[in-house]
This record gives structure tokens, C-alpha cells and sequence, in this order.
């Protein structure tokens, strides 16, 4: 069994991160108690990346991965087929061997034939990144657990971008429709990153109700359907203990903690209440 890492998705602080910038995000990520960090949602300028190195080692917090998408979504953007040197000059500077892809490219979401084409694109520059000692791992959402004859996405592109790794968010596997656990299972020795998020179903919203009495059913039938939320770990539905054993088994490195939206609560304090969940639990030790 591996001793992993607990740390932050980057992700859950990313409007800290322009507003403070990454020193401070950092600095306040660090006094919560927690010692490594994904880097996602950053611009990766010379002067940011020099920021999060300083943090970095004036607060001892690990830089779990970078994260860059396989083509760019806008022009100027950086990506593996257009800045791939500044991206793997970037892992060196931060002492960090992981890198991670996002999210599956738009285009490649059309058809079986976008995303086949993804995994051989995929495969050619994980290729080169081994070579310069850099592993790259693909987040999932719930899109990959759509079937093509018969079989998930997530598992096509594992069969055909084989030299691939696998982040995988427990989360979004959750609402795909599969069980987070005999994934983390199947996927043991191309799993070093997993993001721990929970799942919780809200209460229905008063402006449901407000037009349900007034007849409105259209919208209330939209908030029906759209009640999942993205909770503070603990208080949601997910079997975290048993994830987490796991994911150990698995061969995991880090388990980042992630929570894509807080619905207005200060994400430094929903990141405090998800670590003592994860210290109740018994993990005070991968901190």
C-alpha cells in the first residue's frame, strides 16, 4: 500500500488565486494544514510561476501537478501542441513530474472517431513527455462514462492511449453513473491522482417552490432535475473512507481535495472543514 499526499485542487481557490495571486492563496492554503497543491485555473506567466516556486518552498507545500489541455481553447492559449517546451520548463522549475489534462477537448466530444483521434494525439505526447521525465494524466468528468458499443469512454481512451494515466475525480465518476471505488479498483497502477469531492443532493430551492405555487412548472421541473451539488467532504453521500483505502491500494501519489463550486461560502473555510473530515476519518498522517 502507498503512502499518499492529501493537498488542494487548485480549482477550489481559482478566484483567490487572481485576486490574491499565489503567493498568498498559497500561504493561506499552507496555514490550513495542508502541503501539496495541484496547479489549475492559473495563468502560468513568469511572474505567477516564480510566485507559486517562492511559496512553494518558503512554505514546504509540494506542487502535486501542473495542469496544460492537449490544444489550445483560445487563441494565445498554452498548450502540449503549442508550448510544450514552456510547459515542461515549467514542471522543472516547479519540482513536478506530474502533468494533467482538464477536460477531453470540445471537438474530441462529437463522436467515437473524436475521441479515438484524441487518444493517439494523447498517446504521441505522453510519448514525449516520458521522455522528459514528466508523466501526464487525464481528469475525467461524467461525459467519459458514456458507451460506445457497449463500452465506457474512459475505458476506450485507456485502451487506446495506453501509455496515458488517469486522474480520476470520484465526484464526476459518482454522477456518471458508476461506482468510484471499483474504478479507483480497475484503474490501479495508472491512478497517481485522485480529486476527492463530494456529492450531496440540495434541498429544493425556494424559487422552485415560488413557481410550482404559481403554476410555473417548466421551472420548477429544471431545479427538480438540477439538485446534485459539489459538497465540503462529509457532507455528502460519497463512501470516502472506503475511496480513500482505495485509492492506497491503487497505487495513488496524491488525493486532492477539490470542490468545484461553494455556492458562497469562503472555499478556505469549506477546505478547512473538508480536512478535519479527512483527519476524523483517521488521516491526520497523509497531511
Amino acid at each position: 500500500m502507498t503512502k499518499a499526499k492529501i493537498g488542494v485542487q487548485g480549482f477550489t481557490v481559482k478566484k483567490e488565486f487572481k485576486e490574491l495571486g499565489p503567493y498568498e492563496t498559497l500561504k493561506r492554503v499552507a496555514d490550513l494544514g495542508y502541503g501539496a497543491v495541484e496547479i489549475s485555473q492559473v495563468e502560468m506567466t513568469a511572474e505567477n510561476v516564480a510566485e507559486i516556486k517562492r511559496a512553494s518552498e518558503e512554505f514546504d507545500i509540494e506542487i502535486a501537478s501542473l495542469s496544460a489541455g492537449l490544444k489550445p481553447n483560445r487563441p494565445g492559449e498554452e498548450s502540449l501542441t503549442t508550448h510544450y517546451d514552456k510547459i515542461v520548463d515549467d514542471c522543472r522549475t516547479l519540482n513536478c513530474d506530474l502533468l494533467r489534462i482538464g477536460m477531453l477537448p470540445r471537438e474530441s466530444m462529437e463522436s467515437l472517431e473524436t475521441v479515438l483521434a484524441f487518444c493517439e494525439q494523447a498517446n504521441e505526447v505522453t510519448k514525449r513527455l516520458k521522455e522528459d521525465g514528466i508523466t501526464l494524466y487525464y481528469h475525467n468528468h461524467h461525459v467519459e462514462f458514456a458507451k460506445y458499443d457497449g463500452k465506457y469512454m474512459l475505458d476506450i481512451i485507456r485502451e487506446n492511449a495506453p501509455l496515458l494515466g488517469f486522474e480520476l475525480d470520484v465526484h464526476w465518476i459518482y454522477r456518471g453513473g458508476a461506482d468510484p471505488i471499483e474504478v479507483i479498483k480497475d484503474y490501479a497502477g495508472k491512478v497517481e491522482l485522485i480529486h476527492l469531492k463530494d456529492y450531496r443532493i440540495s434541498q429544493m430551492p425556494q424559487e422552485a417552490m415560488a413557481a410550482f405555487r404559481e403554476g410555473d412548472n417548466e421551472t420548477f421541473h429544471r431545479h427538480f432535475a438540477d439538485l446534485v451539488q459539489f459538497a465540503e467532504l462529509g457532507q455528502g453521500s460519497l463512501d470516502l473512507k472506503g475511496i480513500i483505502e482505495q485509492s492506497l491500494e491503487s497505487g495513488v501519489r496524491y488525493l486532492l481535495v477539490e470542490q468545484d463550486d461553494t455556492y458562497g461560502r469562503d472555499p478556505f473555510e469549506c477546505l478547512a472543514e473538508s480536512r478535519q473530515h479527512l483527519i476524523d476519518l483517521g488521516y491526520e498522517d497523509l497531511f
